[in-house]
């Protein structure tokens, strides 16, 4: 859970990174119009600036001089000298101004021959009234029908004036839609960068509640475990207490059971017959003393060996065998003083009387017990 955070939180920190670098960058980028935008402004309120000072002047210098002509004034000669002066400066400055203006400097270029025509006109006609020469006056003021008038050349600068006017509206309108561009931009920033800063707080908050249930998850956990734990460390001491019982009960049992089994050797040994004990496949488990008194032979030789090795039936007209001795075990049945045949380790044969008695387990044969009689006469010579 915590990679996971981290890497989300890591995530939000870039995406709000990279949005506010973005929006530096516009925002520097339209800074950098804006102040663009504000110069070339400034330019073109500078070229209006000349060429209105331009026709005033034309305009001024041309009603001065004529007023000179009619009433010789040399008031009215000053006042048109010093309108006049200043035009050629202006002129020269509003073409400086306006050399990335084709379209202006165009214009320009066409006034030019009608100002310079004007300007000579002015100052013949100074001339003329300051030389005292009406003829010459009535005639330049009859040629002047001829020339572009005033009025006509300020026409020409109005046409440039209106033209500078229309690009800055333009540029004014160009101006308010960066503005409002601009500040969309700077606006939807602000707006997913706190959203996302929201989502990184929900997200922070959500991983604190997730903590503290998992903190009181496995706080009731281990809890439960340790209550678990004390009944399981009960369950176990009562089972380890309730095993040490059953041991030492099986420990007496065993030892009861063997001093059972030791009486009953003794019981069997004082037997003076010959006893064995047989499993259901006759085959020899246990005998007393008087078997291996009687065939000479130790336990080894006989224990686990078939019966049929030691003691077989002898019946009527037929071979020695043990088969009644297994009938008998497989019938549950006993069998009473039948004539039988011991062999010794020598390979005597001795005569002998036999009885079997099966040994039961729940009514179910599981072996048998053979006891055998020798002769008294075998039993003498044998001694």
């Amino acid at each position: 859970m915590k990679d996971h955070l981290l890497k989300y939180v890591y995530g939000g920190f870039l995406l709000l990174s990279g949005l506010v670098a973005c929006v530096a960058f516009l925002a520097i980028r339209q800074i950098d119009r804006a102040e663009s935008a504000a110069d070339w402004v400034n330019h073109t309120h500078a070229t209006l600036y000349e060429i209105d000072n331009l026709g005033n002047a034309l305009l001024s210098g041309d009603t001065m001089v004529r007023l000179y002509a009619t009433a010789g004034d040399a008031h009215d000669l000053a006042a048109a000298r010093e309108a006049l002066g200043p035009i050629e400066e202006h002129f020269a400055t509003a073409q400086a101004l306006t050399r990335d203006d084709p379209a202006a400097r165009e214009a320009l270029e066409k006034l030019a021959a009608g100002i310079a025509a004007r300007l000579a006109f002015i100052r013949e006609l100074a001339a003329a009234r300051t030389a005292g020469n009406p003829a010459e006056i009535t005639r330049l003021l009859a040629a002047d029908a001829l020339l572009p008038s005033v009025r006509e050349q300020r026409r020409s600068l109005s046409v440039v004036r209106d033209a500078l006017f229309a690009q800055l509206s333009e540029r004014d309108r160009a101006a308010f839609r960066a503005a409002q561009t601009t500040r969309w931009l700077v606006g939807l920033g602000v707006g997913v960068n706190v959203l996302l800063l929201a989502g990184m707080a929900w997200l922070i908050r959500d991983d604190l509640a997730a903590r503290r249930r998992l903190t009181a998850a496995l706080r009731d956990a281990n809890a439960g475990l340790e209550e678990r734990v004390r009944e399981r460390t009960r369950e176990l001491s009562a089972a380890n207490d309730l095993l040490t019982t059953e041991n030492m009960e099986r420990k007496w049992s065993f030892q009861s059971q063997e001093h059972q089994l030791r009486y009953n050797q003794l019981i069997v040994n004082s037997v003076n017959d010959l006893v064995f004990v047989l499993t259901k496949a006759l085959n020899v488990t246990r005998i007393n003393a008087a078997v291996r008194q009687a065939t000479g032979a130790d336990d080894q030789a006989i224990l686990t060996q078939p019966l049929a090795q030691v003691v077989r039936l002898r019946l009527r007209d037929a071979e020695p065998t043990v088969e009644p001795f297994r009938q008998a075990l497989a019938d549950g049945r006993e069998l009473r003083d039948l004539p039988a045949l011991l062999t010794t380790s020598h390979g005597a044969v001795l005569p002998a009387r036999a009885s079997l008695v099966p040994l039961r387990d729940r009514d179910k044969v599981v072996g048998g017990v053979l006891i055998v009689q020798l002769h008294p006469t075998a039993a003498n010579a044998h001694a």
